[in-house]
């Protein structure tokens, strides 16, 4: 077995202390308010070091990670967030250190944010928001709490999203910067209505905001200027984030600082204008007129990650090739190759790299595996072989020997063996089909890449005929990418070509069946057709390249029972020929036994040998008679396979929830599930058809036919992770398909190859997945694209907390909480309940709610499950006691958005005296066109015009789909006997329309009122929409908790301009302001109503 080993010298860290004299990657400085010292966030811990540089002293050890240190304003303390409990809660700790208080204890991540005095805390959390405010219910929109230093219930300090806030010495004014709706926080570089802006918001009993910066990029961080008249920031103005200096107008802006390359990032100030700040993964100080002074850092720190660590896996399969005799299984786990026994637990390992394995095929003879593997600076491909000829498993083999077969400048991968073991076809800058042929070494072109186009790696399928000279393949021609076809291709290179589908309609995963004679293949021509352009529901049809095979395939059950005893009769004729024949060469001498067993061998060797293998044959003239629709139900399909004989096909469907095995018997005419929740994987038969083998959930099964019974297949996989290697292939993997994939080929035209050597200087100082997230995030920041950017999804065990379904009074101090608001369809609306607005929850579960006093604990986990309420009534004196069952925050969620929804559709009827309709479209996907749809021909139906809200929409893909709604002209009527009963055309809106937009539309909701106003079919009002219609693939990597995003498919107007980066104005711009926002006010939406008012009185 071959062990690839990259090391760094960076990597290479030995012994269970080390120091750092030139740390890197230290984020979230904070300098102290007497300026003396800086405390920040390095590997998961917070450290504090003098201003002046020297040893940083580190005053958290605990695994978890912790960041964001916030000093109080007395500098005796340090607030900061851990995630020790599974989400992110807000701690306090004494500036030297020691055992930190946790303050916060609500499921939701809560960060901290600043002090408002020596004893409370500010921090942000997405709750709920106040009942009064008409911000649309959102977890990106997070509130603003206060907790005391000791702890307690929290107050909603604002219902406002606001971040980095700053208090004026005085307490009376707060600086903060907006946050408007979704981007990726590490974005640079981008210009457009989403940006932040930096706002001054005075506290006063009615508190007013004032916007003071109005650059068209980004504007954060404010922290006060020493005399209160002025402030300082970070800002984009100028290209880099830097530093600059403004007075309260926003009329005298100044830069500070002049860095290039990288931007400055978390800005902090002491009480004297000393600034703090991060850059380059460094830390520096400043005064206005002075020049910038790296703070030289150096950490003594024990080494808290090995960098090897063994494992044994026995989850997490990804992948699978099934061996001929159908006695292995190999698979993936976590990027390495793995074959393991069938009926026993041994598993060996193929490839042990800290780089990525995929695709992996068996030979023929069972005694190779070909795989693609991604090292040095692309894909290749790769074969491992058994060396000794005594060796018959992989699982058992004493030496194993692997080679390079295909190792060029260009992506190769998703390689398969040809049925005659001759040749390996893989897929040559992920959309040419290219052969090499095992012998000469020759490579040969069969499909050019221009014929199809790969969005995800992995999405493109084509499988060799069984006589290894053709190919069926997915195909997409000139301009068919919304609607796949299969074409027939000659493996020899000729370039001959056949679309065998033609069909408008979207066809895949095409495979050989009955000897070649036929395919099989999904399509989605007769499925229930989704209304939101993602396809439909499939069925797996047929085939047939010869006519004979179409004849003998729709006999009946009798019929083929005939045709079969005949095909015997005709055999046993043939074998007595052959034995005449064979006894006549018999040595006279020879015994009768010895004939007999000759007899027996000739026998067993015949029934063992695979049959001859016939040139294919294809009459494709009349090709489209001779198809058949297999399933007789159309579904959510997975995988499909047709047994040898023809006679049964085995399909994953999902009709309800999960993937289950079906058998349709086309003898008997039935259609039956066999086995429930098998996972929709890929389904690999054994030559005889008796077993299916397939992974699912990360497990192995083998699925017994005859009885309908699933095995597992256990597997110890033994895994050498190594954690920093792993990331530095993560790093050069992500860098690699942006170049390979970014929508523009210039990729903006920045300098890409210099950035990747510019971040890859932080890997060594990077130990968690928290860091390596946001490093990643500051590296796709640089491209100025939307849809990327790095996630991480870390795993928790925390229970949630659950939620009554209702708005509390937030000015009530009280014991208990006081209800404001019932939030309908909730827990508290049970048909018999006491519990109205006004009532008080004085205990949950007998524990009493003190004033004060945190009440989430209670909450804890109890979703789903039921609590005993004790209330109390104020109006009727009555106290009482009811059962309810929480919900999760999720649903709740789902609650208040349909309150959001039906309190603008009750504004707008109340605005128009009931002319207007109102829709909201929530998503750019099927169901939230069926409920537009619905509301426009249903409960709008007699409206003289509708109001389209498409506000906060995260996107999707239902432009066309909203645009030939929205764009009906009424051409006719139906008129029996003179009475009016509608108009063609019926599924169209025929009215006057117009559509809302703001800055939180992403995607395609930038890209649907674009057409809807270059179709010109009506007005947009709100706010102008940042220009991010492209088209995302989200990449899960081997680490599978880290995922980024490519923004590959980009649209162009029919100039040639593309979409992205170019913003959508509105007819009419328009903006809720913070007043009116908090006072449930909706300043767009009361504009539409009058526009529409308007445009029905013409």
């Amino acid at each position: 077995m071959k062990k690839l080993l990259i090391l760094t010298s960076a990597l290479l860290l030995t012994g269970s202390a080390f120091a750092e004299n030139d740390p890197l990657w230290m984020r979230y400085p904070a300098i102290s308010p007497n300026g003396e010292m800086i405390a920040f966030t390095y590997k998961g811990d917070i450290y504090t070091v003098p201003t002046t540089g020297g040893k940083a002293t580190q005053l958290t050890t605990h695994p978890a990670h912790d960041t964001r240190p916030v000093w109080s304003p007395d500098g005796k303390q340090i607030a900061f967030a851990s995630d020790r409990n599974g989400n992110f809660d807000v701690f306090i700790m004494n500036k030297e250190g020691g055992a930190p208080t946790q303050l916060t204890v609500h499921s939701a991540n809560e960060y901290p944010e600043t002090f408002s005095d020596n004893d409370h805390v500010l921090y942000s959390a997405s709750i709920q928001q106040d009942v009064k405010d008409s911000q649309f219910p959102s977890s990106l929109f997070t509130q603003i709490y206060q907790v005391g230093t000791q702890g307690g219930r929290p107050e909603l300090f604002s219902s406002l999203a606001m971040e980095n806030l700053a208090f004026s010495k005085d307490g009376k004014q707060v600086l903060y910067n907006d946050f408007k709706g979704y981007e990726d926080p590490w974005r640079k570089h981008h210009q457009s209505s989403i940006t932040r802006d930096i706002w001054l918001c005075t506290l006063d009993n009615d508190r007013t905001f004032k916007k003071i910066t109005s650059f068209r990029g980004e504007d954060r961080d404010p922290v006060w200027s020493p005399d209160g008249n002025a402030f300082y920031y970070l800002s984009e103005e100028k290209g880099s984030f830097n530093i600059f200096k403004n007075d309260l107008t926003g009329k005298s802006g100044k830069q500070i600082t002049n860095h290039t390359t990288h931007p400055v990032r978390f800005l902090t100030s002491d009480k004297n204008g000393t600034l703090c700040y991060g850059y380059d993964g460094e830390i520096y100080t400043v005064k206005e007129g002075g020049q910038p002074a790296k703070v030289k850092v150096s950490i003594i720190s024990d080494q808290t990650e090995n960098n090897l660590i063994h494992r044994l896996m026995s989850s997490g399969a990804n992948s699978i090739a099934v061996s001929p005799n159908g006695k292995e299984v190999a698979f993936i786990v976590r990027g390495d190759v793995y074959v393991t026994s069938v009926e026993y637990e041994t598993t060996r390992q193929i490839t042990d790299t800290p780089q990525q394995e995929r695709n992996i095929d068996f030979s023929p003879d069972g005694r190779s595996l070909v795989y693609s593997a991604e090292r040095g600076e692309t894909w290749g491909i790769y074969q491992s072989s058994l060396v000794r000829k005594d060796d018959k498993y992989f699982t058992y083999a004493q030496e194993i020997k692997e080679e390079p077969l295909v190792v060029t400048d260009k992506t190769s991968f998703q390689p398969t063996y040809s049925p005659d073991g001759k040749e390996v076809a893989f897929l040559e800058d992920r959309t040419t089909l290219r052969v090499i042929n095992l012998k000469s070494k020759q490579v040969r072109t069969v499909l050019d890449g221009k014929y199809n186009y790969s969005y995800a790696d992995g999405d493109q399928t084509y499988q060799w005929s069984p006589d290894s000279k053709w190919f069926l393949v997915q195909y997409i021609a000139i301009g068919g990418w919304n609607n796949k076809d299969i074409a027939l291709v000659k493996a020899d290179g000729s370039g001959d070509i056949t679309n065998l589908t033609e069909s408008g309609y979207s066809d895949g995963d095409p495979k050989w069946v009955l000897d070649g004679k036929a395919m099989i293949w999904s399509s989605d021509r007769a499925g229930y057709r989704s209304h939101g352009s993602w396809g439909a529901q499939d069925d797996t049809y047929i085939m047939f390249f010869d006519a004979e095979a179409y004849d003998k395939f729709r006999l009946s059950k009798e019929e083929l029972a005939l045709v079969e005893d005949e095909e015997k009769d005709k055999d046993k004729d043939k074998d007595k020929d052959k034995d005449k024949k064979d006894d006549k060469k018999e040595d006279k001498k020879d015994s009768k036994a010895k004939k007999d067993d000759k007899k027996k061998d000739d026998k067993d060797k015949k029934d063992d040998a695979d049959k001859p293998v016939e040139p294919l044959k294809f009459d494709l003239e009349n090709r489209k008679d001779r198809v058949i629709r297999l399933t007789i139900n159309s579904s959510n399909m997975g995988d499909a396979v047709l047994t040898p004989k023809g006679d049964k096909l085995y399909y994953c469907a999902a009709f309800e929830s999960g993937y289950d095995l079906w058998e349709r018997n086309f003898k008997e005419n039935s259609t039956k599930i066999l086995i429930k929740g098998v996972g929709g994987g890929r389904m690999f038969a054994d030559k005889k058809g008796e077993n299916l083998f397939l992974v699912s959930g990360g497990q192995l099964k083998k699925v017994e036919i005859k009885d309908s019974k699933t095995k597992g297949i256990p597997f110890k996989a033994e895994f050498s992770y190594r954690p920093p290697q792993e990331r530095e292939y993560i790093f050069n993997h992500i860098w690699r398909q942006v170049e390979d994939k970014f929508y523009d080929p210039t990729i903006h035209g920045i300098d890409w190859e210099g950035y990747k050597t510019a971040y890859a200087r932080y890997l060594p100082h990077i130990n968690n997945n928290y860091d390596f997230q946001e490093m990643l995030s500051e590296l796709l920041g640089e491209l100025n694209g939307s849809h990327t950017g790095a996630r991480y999804y870390s795993s928790s065990s925390a229970p949630a907390t659950a939620c009554l379904g209702a708005f509390y009074d937030n000015s009530y101090t009280g014991d208990g909480l006081k209800i404001a608001e019932i939030i309908a369809k909730g827990p508290l609306t049970l048909a018999d309940t006491k519990i109205k607005p006004g009532c008080i929850i004085e205990k949950i579960n007998e524990k009493p709610i003190k004033s004060g006093e945190n009440y989430y604990p209670l909450l804890s986990g109890k979703a789903g499950k039921k609590v005993l309420l004790s209330v109390y009534n104020p109006a009727t004196k009555e106290r009482f006691e009811e059962q309810v069952k929480p919900i999760s925050y999720g649903q709740q969620s789902n609650l208040l958005y349909k309150r959001w929804v039906e309190n603008c559709r009750k504004k707008v009827d109340e605005l128009s005296g009931g002319k207007i309709g109102y829709v909201h479209v929530k998503g750019m996907n099927s169901e939230s066109f069926r409920e537009v749809y619905s509301e426009l021909l249903g409960r709008c139906r007699n409206k003289e015009a509708v109001i389209v809200d498409t506000r906060h929409n995260g996107g999707g893909w239902l432009h066309d789909d909203l645009a030939t709604l929205l764009s009906g002209k009424e051409y006719q009527r139906f008129m029996p006997r003179g009475q009016y009963i509608g108009s063609d055309p019926f599924n169209k809106w025929l009215k006057p329309s117009c559509v809302l937009v703001c800055e939180d539309n992403y995607s395609n909701a930038h890209g649907f009122p674009w057409v809807y106003k270059t179709l010109g079919i009506g007005k947009l009002i709100g706010a102008p929409v940042p220009g991010t219609m492209t088209a995302v693939w989200w990449e899960s990597q081997i680490d599978p908790s880290i995922v980024f995003g490519i923004p590959q498919v980009g649209v162009q107007d029919m100039q040639g301009n593309y979409l992205e980066n170019h913003e959508l104005q509105p007819d009419i711009e328009i903006y809720n302001t913070p007043e009116s926002q908090l006072k449930g006010e909706d300043h767009q939406l009361e504009e539409a109503v009058k526009v529409m008012l308007q445009t029905v009185k013409k």
